[in-house]
């Protein structure tokens, strides 16, 4: 016992072990990867004295196992124990003799999707754990609850008015399906707008209650950095709080861009107001043509708004060119004006109401100014991550200088080793939710529980919530091109017409799919698109088969249900190289 006692009073960093056990070459290569030094003796070279040293250290600590742990005369355990203070970040310190107890295990900067499902990770995994959010509000005061982007000005209030333009689309259907219309249907925004608001207001309220469900602690406050491990906390009232955690995970998102122009923030609106508008927008101009841009001027030329859409270059920029130019001309035949190369040049306000009359002046890209009055002028031009102001300098956490996101490596770690980041803020990630969200989980499963699996950014399925759909997962056929000879690459595609599409006698020929795939790997199925309803529930039955690996032949062999608009994915059989026309007038 003395020998001992000896061993481990002059030993910062103690193992009893045995050589030919893989959990304690697995601790001793855990101090290695850290470089701790350290000393171990290995039992089961020591004769009788090993037996009799380990019958000290069972006396001494309950333990009959190695390896048997101490550091700074502090018995920590065994494998299992030291390999958790590894995965928490707090192995270092513990080593060092320099560690302080915080007030919290893990502190999450954002209450977004991603931020939020990490948070009730680790607190699932029996770690205290806090949330920081504040919204801070838009130019024109618009402000919600707990949920992030998604929950409040994004995904969720963009599909429900996405149904809603639907719903009037199916309406018109309606009498070709034998319904016999009373009189014709008018859309009320504010009743759709307050349905939507008391949605998502119970969702804020859900949240909430699982965080305190998880005893979670919520703090409706913004957070900046004071050290790697202290945060200030301000909430409304401008009441401070300062706490500290050994991890801290930034998940706080992005917000809209507004241009440099005159009148923008003035008078223009963004995602962020758009769905808490008290009034209806009426004769809109959306200025950008990303997913945002094209989804919300299709919703709201559904409601039969007068929409045009302003484009600087190209549609949906990042996403398969012949799938974005489909989706344009889609919209087109449905009323949606386009100016393209086009860009604004100021915001005036001819008259004020609810709403008033907007002047937009623009200038084309042959040099020609062009003006027109709008009710409601509102810009989809990017977004830019949440960085700037919450004290990342003071701590030297490393930024893409090109767009303000948090360089980090696969497992989410930024260069200052106990701060992480997922979700937008994160650099050369797809900007999207459950992408958070899975991120987010599998964070705090490896620092809190045995999970070492990092995130797989690849073959993750999206879908724009255009008035037809698009779906896709995998690479374009730009992309694909630029990465492989063009010779290697085989385009199975097709038209489709849906059958609820017939009767109606609408959009002939305007869905399609196509398959992308590599001639040198069996005909392997590496891009998915689809242009058509129900995109999405489409693509994430598919975006299984091609994380999977899934080869041409394998969709041939799957048998389709009939009649769907899916099934054609079964059947695709004409390739691009051989010029035959896909053009269907059927199911």
């Amino acid at each position: 016992m003395e020998q001992v006692q000896t061993l481990i009073c002059n030993n910062a960093v103690m193992v009893f072990s045995k050589s030919y056990c893989k959990f304690c070459n697995k601790v001793k290569e855990i101090f290695r990867t850290e470089n701790i030094d350290f000393h171990s003796i290995e039992l089961d070279l020591m004769d009788t004295e090993g037996k009799i040293i380990q019958d000290a250290l069972a006396e001494l600590t309950k333990q009959t196992t190695v390896p048997n742990v101490f550091l700074n005369g502090k018995h920590i355990g065994g494998c299992d124990a030291t390999e958790k203070l590894f995965r928490d970040g707090t192995l270092v310190e513990r080593a060092l003799g320099t560690y302080q107890k915080r007030d919290f295990d893990l502190v999450v900067i954002g209450g977004g999707s991603g931020g939020l499902a990490a948070a009730k990770e680790a607190a699932s995994l029996g770690r205290k754990v806090a949330v920081c959010d504040f919204v801070t509000p838009s130019p024109r005061g618009t402000k919600w609850g707990l949920g992030g982007t998604c929950v409040n000005v994004g995904c969720i209030p963009k599909k429900l008015m996405h149904k809603s333009a639907l719903l009037g689309c199916d309406m018109k259907d309606a009498t070709h399906f034998g319904w016999e219309m009373a009189e014709q249907a008018k859309h009320n925004w504010e009743k759709m707008a307050q349905e939507v608001k008391m949605h998502i207001m119970s969702l804020n309220f859900g949240y909430r209650s699982e965080l305190m469900l998880k005893k979670v602690q919520y703090y409706n406050a913004y957070a900046t950095f004071l050290d790697k491990h202290k945060l200030k906390l301000v909430d409304r009232n401008q009441k401070v709080t300062e706490i500290t955690a050994d991890n801290i995970l930034i998940a706080v998102g992005g917000r809209p861009n507004y241009p440099d122009i005159p009148g923008a923030r003035e008078y223009g609106i963004t995602s962020d107001d758009l769905f808490y508008l008290p009034h209806c927008p009426g004769k809109t101009l959306v200025v950008g043509a990303s997913y945002v841009a094209l989804e919300c001027a299709g919703f709201l030329a559904g409601f039969g708004l007068d929409v045009t859409v302003m484009v600087r270059s190209i549609l949906l920029r990042g996403f398969d060119q012949q799938m974005a130019n489909m989706i344009g001309a889609h919209m087109e035949s449905h009323g949606v004006k386009f100016l393209k190369n086009t860009v604004p040049v100021s915001v005036t306000e001819k008259s004020a109401g609810s709403p008033g009359e907007l002047t937009v002046t623009y200038r084309m890209s042959d040099g020609e100014v062009g003006e027109q009055t709008f009710n409601t002028v509102m810009f989809a031009t990017g977004r830019s991550p949440c960085t700037a102001n919450i004290g990342l300098d003071e701590i030297g956490v490393e930024l893409n200088a090109r767009n303000g996101k948090i360089v980090v490596d696969k497992y989410e770690r930024s260069n200052v080793k106990n701060i992480f980041a997922i979700g937008d803020v994160r650099d050369s990630t797809p900007e999207l939710t459950p992408v958070a969200i899975q991120a987010g989980r599998l964070l705090a499963k490896r620092l809190y529980g045995k999970c070492d699996e990092p995130m797989d950014y690849k073959m993750v399925p999206t879908t724009v919530f255009t008035p037809l759909e698009y779906g896709c997962v995998g690479y374009s056929e730009e992309d694909l091109t630029e990465s492989f000879d063009a010779g290697d690459v085989e385009v199975y595609h097709t038209h489709f017409q849906p059958l609820e599409y017939t009767l109606p006698k609408r959009d002939q020929d305007k869905s399609y799919g196509k398959l992308i795939c590599l001639k040198s790997a069996g005909e392997k199925v590496v891009g998915f698109h689809v242009l058509g309803p129900n995109a999405g529930e489409i693509t994430q039955g598919f975006a299984l088969a091609l994380k999977l690996g899934a080869k041409k032949s394998d969709f041939d062999d799957l048998v389709g249900i009939h009649p769907t608009c899916a099934e054609v994915f079964s059947t695709m059989f004409i390739t691009k190289a051989s010029g035959i026309s896909v053009e269907k007038s059927s199911c």
